[in-house]
């Protein structure tokens, strides 16, 4: 490995290990300089392999915050993992990856998965699923009256900021969501026509009560398509972003009855999407389930002081961490009434439950529960109880979901 030299990026790179990505993830074109990924991307945090004179492997992460259970905190958000497919198996992966977990700052890390038995070599647990929603339109209506409000449409461009300040309102409570500063919202609306792929252009709708005050946005493109019979348009949901019920209700209103649709597709939605409870007949949402965020814990006492539990909990943990030897150990988590009062410190004792570092990532969102851990073996339980009562402490009172590929 002496010939493979890893180091940080320098602006110099950037179109060389653009290249490697595309060329790893089989996108045709070649990089674009004026593609405005490039103006989120941190050239520090940033990792390549070297080769004779050639990047051949990049790994990255974005400094943003994460929405945990009962707050926000900052979490690395790792991105554009790649090697170069003549220069696999040699372990650059690995190699990659182990330097970066030893030099995150964050308590935790998190990625969007090409292969989840990649990932879970390095650590990360699934902590959250997203589905695939393939509305059939014309079979589903909302249960709910309409209720009083405004909608507004416009070029998400335009309405940045209304669309932020929505955003900021709802993100604490949405485990999973990460937190997006100007440049990330300059990059997610921008719309370069070369990339519209048969759609119209983005657009925007906003719903505002009748105060005036603008409580939620759906971001949408629309294709055009037509049979024998007529208009089969789809309707492709970015995001539907609310801060109340009845905004998150006429917005999807709006959404199921733009016309000429048949199809209305939400790409990232959450196993348990407000909507299935909103419509006549949840079946013809048709939705299909599949991984989404992974977490892995960085700092393990600072990642489970970070957030708030769902029931009081005194449980002693092992912990085992073949990559992060600080995080192995066993460790006695108390949690106060409330959730909120939480102490992790390392304890000479014997364990009531035993688990890896990978099964806390999967539970720290609240959505993969340890209960369930625990029936495939993953989680062992030397206490009766124990694994119940941890399992119920990490749970939350909403699932968490990514609604952003990054």
């Amino acid at each position: 490995m002496s010939d493979y030299a890893l180091r940080t990026a320098t602006a110099e790179d950037v179109d060389a290990f653009s290249r490697v990505i595309r060329d790893a993830f089989a996108v045709p074109a070649a990089p674009d300089p004026s593609d405005s990924i490039r103006t989120v991307i941190e050239l520090p945090r940033y990792l390549v392999i070297e080769h004779s004179g050639q990047v051949v492997a990049s790994a990255g992460a974005f400094t943003r915050d994460l929405a945990v259970p009962g707050g926000v905190l900052p979490a690395a958000h790792v991105t554009a993992v790649s090697v170069a497919a003549t220069h696999t198996r040699k372990g650059l992966l690995r190699r990659m990856m182990t330097h970066q977990l030893g030099e995150v700052p964050e308590a935790v890390a998190v990625l969007w998965a090409s292969e989840g038995r990649i990932y879970q070599r390095f650590g990360y647990g699934l902590a959250a699923q997203n589905v695939t929603y393939r509305i059939d339109r014309r079979e589903v209506s909302l249960r709910v009256p309409a209720a009083a409000g405004t909608l507004r449409q416009a070029a998400p461009a335009d309405v940045v900021e209304e669309l932020a300040e929505v955003y900021d309102r709802a993100l604490p409570g949405r485990p999973g969501w990460s937190s997006r500063n100007t440049t990330w919202w300059a990059h997610l609306t921008k719309d370069p026509e070369q990339q519209r792929d048969g759609y119209t252009a983005k657009r925007a709708v906003l719903f505002e009560n009748p105060a005036g005050v603008v409580d939620g946005y759906a971001r949408y493109k629309v294709r055009g398509e037509w049979n024998d019979h007529g208009p089969e348009h789809e309707v492709n949901v970015l995001e539907v972003v609310a801060a109340t019920p009845v905004a998150y209700a006429e917005l999807w209103r709006f959404l199921l009855r733009i016309d000429l649709s048949r199809k209305v597709v939400l790409g990232l939605g959450s196993v348990e999407e407000p909507l299935f409870h909103l419509v006549d007949e949840p079946r013809h949402l048709r939705g299909k389930v599949g991984d989404g965020l992974w977490v892995r814990i960085v700092d393990l006492p600072r990642a489970l002081t970070s957030r708030k539990y769902a029931a009081p909990v005194d449980v002693v943990m092992e912990v085992t961490d073949a990559l992060l030897a600080q995080n192995a150990g066993t460790w006695r988590l108390r949690v106060g009434a409330g959730g909120a009062l939480v102490t992790c410190t390392r304890v000479d004792a014997a364990p009531d439950v035993t688990l890896d570092v990978a099964d806390l990532g999967a539970a720290y969102l609240g959505g993969t529960r340890l209960g369930t851990l625990a029936l495939n073996g993953r989680v062992t339980e030397h206490r009766p109880g124990a694994a119940a009562a941890l399992s119920t402490a990490f749970g939350w009172s909403v699932a968490p979901v990514s609604i952003e590929i990054f």
